[in-house]
C-alpha cells in the first residue's frame, strides 16, 4: 500500500482519522492555554513545562496498570469513552479559581488514562490495515497531528489573547467531545483482539514479555529517549518567548508534518534502515544553537528543521510491529506511546529545572547534547531493515 487513495478506501480508517483529528486539536489548543495560564499565575518555567507535558509522566501509571485493556476492550467504546473523559476534565480546568494542586491532579489523571487510549487507537490501526499499510497509515496520523498542531498552536495563540486561556480550554473540551461523538457514530463494533479480563497482573506479564527481547528493547529505547529529550526543548517555548510560543510550536509541528510525509509516502523501503540514525541526529543538532539565543526568524527555521527528525519514529515503529505478535500489538504500541510520552514528561521536568537555574536557551542546548549522546550510544544496535531476522516472541534475553 503506497497511496493515500488506497489508504482512505480501507473501511474504518476515515472515522479513526476523524476521531484522532478532533482529539489532537483539543489537546493542542488546551495544552497551550493551560501552559499560558499556569505561567501567568506562577511565573515559573518549571510549572509551565509541567502543566503542558507533566501528564506524560502519568502515562507510566497507565502503562503499568491499565495497558492490558488495550487489546481486551471493544475499540469503539474505549475510544469514545476516553474522549468523553478528556472533555469533562478539560472543561473542569477552565473553572475560575481552581487551585494549582487540583489542576495538576486533573491533568495527571488524564495522562494515566491517555496511555490506554494510545494502545487502543494504534492497535486498531494495525488491525484494520494490511501489514504493508501500517507505516503509511501511521504516517498519515502523524501528519494529522502535525497539521492539527500547526493550526492548533497558531489558532490557540490567537484564542488565548482573544478569549483568555480559560475560554480556550472550553473550546478544547468541545473538540474532545466531538471526537467522542465521531468515534461512537463512525466506528463499527469490533470484538477485542485478545481474550480474558484486563488486569494489572496481565499488564505486567505482557509488558515483561515485550521487554524481554533484546531487539525490541533497543527499539523501545530508540523510540523513547532521543525524541523525549527534544520534547524537553519544546516544553520551554513558553518561557523562551512567551509572546511567540504559539509560532514556535507551529513551526515545530510543520517540520514534523513534512518529515512524516516524506518518510511515510516517498522513502524507498531499502533506505529505511539507513535513514533512522541521521534523522534522529537532525532532531537534536539545531537545538544546539539555542544557547546563542538566535533571533526569532532563525529560531523558527531551526525548530522546523529539527522536527523533520521526528519521522525516525515511523521507521522504528515499523520494526516494532515486525517484532511483535498480532495479539500483543495494541499493548506493544501502547507501551511505546506511554513510554514515549512519559519520557517527554521526564525531559520536560529536567528541562524546566535546568532553565530555572540557567536560561531556557541554555537548557534547550543541554537537552540537545543529551539526545545526540543517546542516539549515538544506541546506533551500534540492530538496524530496522533486519527486523525479519529478529525473534518474534522474546526468545533472545539478556
Amino acid at each position: 500500500m503506497r497511496s493515500y487513495r488506497e489508504l482512505f478506501r480501507v473501511p474504518q480508517f476515515t472515522p479513526l482519522f476523524a476521531t484522532s483529528s478532533a482529539q489532537l486539536a483539543g489537546s493542542t489548543i488546551s495544552g497551550l492555554a493551560l501552559g499560558t495560564l499556569v505561567y501567568d499565575a506562577t511565573g515559573s518555567p518549571l510549572l509551565a513545562a509541567l502543566s503542558m507535558f507533566g501528564p506524560s509522566l502519568a502515562q507510566l501509571v497507565g502503562a503499568t496498570l491499565l495497558m492490558s485493556a488495550a487489546d481486551r476492550l471493544p475499540p469503539r467504546g474505549a475510544l469514545s469513552g476516553l474522549a468523553f473523559l478528556f472533555a469533562v476534565g478539560t472543561a473542569a480546568l477552565a473553572v475560575p479559581g481552581l487551585p494549582l494542586p487540583a489542576v495538576f491532579a486533573i491533568i495527571l489523571g488524564q495522562g494515566a488514562v491517555g496511555a490506554l487510549g494510545g494502545g487502543v487507537r494504534y492497535g486498531l490501526l494495525n488491525e484494520i490495515l494490511p501489514k504493508d499499510g501500517y507505516l503509511l497509515g501511521r504516517s498519515v496520523l502523524n501528519m494529522c497531528a502535525g497539521t492539527m498542531q500547526v493550526c492548533g498552536y497558531a489558532l490557540g495563540g490567537v484564542l488565548v489573547v482573544a478569549l483568555s486561556p480559560r475560554g480556550t480550554l472550553l473550546i478544547g473540551a468541545a473538540l474532545y467531545l466531538t471526537g467522542s461523538v465521531v468515534a461512537r457514530l463512525g466506528l463499527a463494533r469490533r470484538p477485542p483482539r485478545a481474550t480474558g479480563r484486563p488486569s494489572v497482573a496481565e499488564t505486567w506479564r505482557t509488558n515483561a514479555r515485550l521487554w524481554s527481547s533484546r531487539p525490541r528493547r533497543r527499539v523501545y529505547l530508540a523510540l523513547w529517549v532521543p525524541n523525549g529529550l527534544i520534547v524537553g526543548c519544546e516544553s520551554l517555548f513558553v518561557p523562551y518567548s512567551p509572546a511567540h510560543a504559539g509560532l514556535l510550536f507551529a513551526f515545530a509541528a510543520l517540520g514534523m508534518l513534512v518529515g512524516d510525509t516524506t518518510v511515510g509516502r516517498f522513502l524507498p523501503r531499502g533506505w529505511r534502515g539507513r535513514a533512522a540514525l541521521p534523522l534522529q541526529l537532525l532532531l537534536a543538532v539545531p537545538y544546539l544553537l539555542f544557547a546563542l539565543r538566535p533571533a526569532l526568524p532563525v529560531a523558527f527555521v531551526l525548530t522546523a528543521l529539527a522536527s523533520l527528525g521526528f519521522a525516525a519514529s515511523l521507521l522504528y515503529q515499523e520494526r516494532l510491529m515486525a517484532l511483535t505478535p498480532d495479539a500483543m500489538s495494541g499493548q506493544a504500541l501502547g507501551l511505546h506511546s506511554a513510554g514515549m510520552l512519559a519520557m517527554q514528561g521526564v525531559a520536560a521536568t529536567v528541562a524546566g529545572a535546568v532553565a530555572q537555574r540557567t536560561s531556557p536557551g541554555t537548557a534547550m542546548t543541554v537537552m540537545a547534547v543529551a539526545s545526540v549522546a543517546v542516539t549515538l550510544a544506541l546506533a551500534p544496535g540492530p538496524r530496522p531493515e533486519c527486523a525479519a531476522a529478529a525473534p518474534l516472541i522474546g526468545e533472545e534475553r539478556s
